[in-house]
């Protein structure tokens, strides 16, 4: 058949001190709400060094992402792919590029492509081609990668992404970056490097694992755009299922080109920063890739045209090697694979054999609601804010809590949206903790809830019984409660006992009220709570205490 043949799948110098010192004094720190043109007070150029103007830098930033397709086995052979195994334990003779091995095309990885290039308003070519792209190097044993330089499967898409300007969480903007393609590509092996011994190893385990290379527009400015479009990508892959995007696990690598130029003038030289597994580093590396050319450009040098990797422990990227004698990888078609025909509807025969064949409109059809969509809903069906929704959706895991606990109390979700980003998320991040390992369940915040909900505890008790929570010491809510007694007092004669004692105790703070300071009247509540450990009704402690104010 005409189609390709479709298998099911079940160092450098250290980085100077001014350098560093830049990422964090230069002008692009002055940019409008972190997303305008950078600014600079010297013209760089073709002015002389040292002439003096006032023109801005304009940053330029294009991605090049690898995202590894999450299948039971490779692109082109039948080995397992599993992370972490022993080296060399999931080789198959063609990921060792044994004489006489062909490949055969995993149809998982054909539809992970297809699926994912339809979430990013791809055009889907129902026609592509598969290249070799050759260069040498120890991991890759063919002396040559298969991937698809002339025609990928998917081209001329676009990815939607916000981000926070001004520093502020409810101050959104929506940015769009196109994507120019996804190819489908072979990854290599890895090379492990014994500097005691002297020597490198070859781990190949990774050696034909599929990846979808997603190549992104220079539409963006900013370390903080880039980012920030890197983290909806990988909030989609994992939606679709089409890439677990585990930054951490090598599943989704970025490689940034970035370069400055004035306005109404040519791009400038860019540079390459590569394998960045962290959208944190991703926004620090080309911040200071920024600021790096910036400088350089300002001091009358020139920006070479190099591949640079970031040192997350200096905060700067170094050289690797240089660009200017363009690499000829001598691409050729892969005469061992046939053009991949991909079919819709319309153009599916009737005879066909539907295992054999991928549909698009039958992809199109199961795709699930993507992260923009559920965050409508989100805010639709919950009543919380936009920003909310993508606090959400960000963090892996928060949302399922979160439904989980609006499941089982009656709170009212845009008062309990509070406790999970506030207490929750906080906790979790002071202490490098993912929502799957927090020591407090769903099912005990729930509870927590319930007894404030109820009027048993107050909320500063509530928060009382989370810190014991925390503890991870499998105790109830309610068992905390009673061990530590901080259910409300209900005797209202004891509570204005209290709140008369307070008062006579701080003649100053009654005096102000009493002048029409109103304010002070918090401070009166709070000690009140402060003598009750956190067991006074705050509302109802108000009333009492207005009401001996005006007598």
């Amino acid at each position: 058949m005409a189609a390709s043949i479709l298998r099911r799948s079940l160092l450098a110098p250290r980085c100077r001190a001014g350098d560093v010192a830049a990422l964090h004094s230069g002008p692009s720190r002055r940019r409008a709400q972190g997303l305008g043109p950078i600014a600079s007070g010297r013209r760089a150029g073709n002015s002389p060094a040292g002439e003096r103007g006032v023109a801005p830098w304009v940053a330029v930033v294009g991605l090049e992402i690898h995202a590894q397709i999450s299948s039971n086995s490779k692109l082109f052979s039948g080995s397992q792919v599993q992370f972490a195994a022993p080296p060399n334990s999931l080789v198959s003779f063609f990921d060792a590029s044994l004489p006489g091995t062909l490949p055969a095309l995993n149809r998982r990885c054909v539809e992970a492509a297809v699926m994912t290039g339809l979430a990013l308003n791809c055009s889907i070519n129902k026609k592509s081609l598969f290249d070799r792209k050759h260069y040498f190097y120890a991991d890759l044993p063919a002396g040559y990668q298969i991937t698809q330089q002339r025609l990928p499967v998917a081209v001329n898409g676009s990815l939607s992404y916000s981000l926070c300007v001004g520093g502020k969480k409810n101050q959104m903007v929506t940015r769009t970056v196109r994507i120019k393609q996804i190819q489908l590509e072979q990854d290599s092996g890895k090379s492990l490097h014994d500097d005691t011994r002297s020597q490198t190893l070859i781990d190949l385990n990774r050696a034909d694992v599929g990846l979808m290379e997603v190549v992104m527009e220079p539409d963006m400015s900013s370390g903080e755009e880039a980012a920030a479009a890197v983290r909806e990508l990988q909030l989609i892959l994992q939606t679709l299922g089409s890439s677990q995007a585990i930054m951490a696990e090598g599943q989704l690598r970025v490689d940034a080109n970035v370069s400055v130029h004035h306005p109404g003038e040519a791009y400038g030289v860019r540079t390459e920063v590569k394998n960045i597994n962290s959208a944190r580093f991703l926004a620090r590396a080309i911040d200071y890739e920024i600021q790096r050319q910036i400088k350089e450009l300002e001091n009358g040098g020139t920006v070479m045209n190099e591949t640079r990797a970031f040192d997350y422990k200096l905060g700067c990227t170094i050289p690797m090697r240089d660009k200017e004698g363009k690499q000829d990888y001598r691409f050729m078609p892969e005469p061992n694979l046939p053009p991949l025909i991909l079919y819709d509807t319309k153009s599916l025969p009737a005879n066909m054999n539907h295992q054999q064949v991928v549909n698009i409109d039958w992809i199109r059809e199961r795709l699930p609601d993507l992260p923009s969509v559920r965050r409508v809903k989100l805010v639709e069906q919950y009543g919380i804010l936009p920003e909310h929704s993508f606090t959400l959706l960000n963090e892996d895991g928060l949302m399922e809590f979160f439904e989980n606990v609006v499941r089982q109390t009656p709170m009212n979700p845009r008062k309990l949206i509070g406790w999970i980003l506030n207490d929750m998320l906080g906790y979790l991040k002071q202490h490098n903790l993912t929502v799957k390992e927090s020591p407090v369940s769903s099912l005990f915040l729930a509870d927590l809830l319930n007894l404030l909900e109820k009027g048993t505890i107050s909320s500063s008790a509530a928060k009382q019984v989370l810190e014991e929570l925390w503890k991870g010491e499998e105790k109830t809510p309610l068992q905390i409660v009673k061990e530590k007694k901080l259910e409300l007092i209900q005797d209202q004669q004891e509570l204005e006992q209290i709140c008369q004692a307070v008062m006579e105790g701080h003649q100053e703070e009654v005096m102000e009220i009493k002048k029409g300071n109103q304010k002070v009247l918090n401070k009166l509540i709070g000690l009140v709570q402060r003598t009750t450990r956190g067991r006074a009704d705050p509302v109802l402690v108000k009333q009492i205490l207005e009401k001996r104010l005006s007598q």
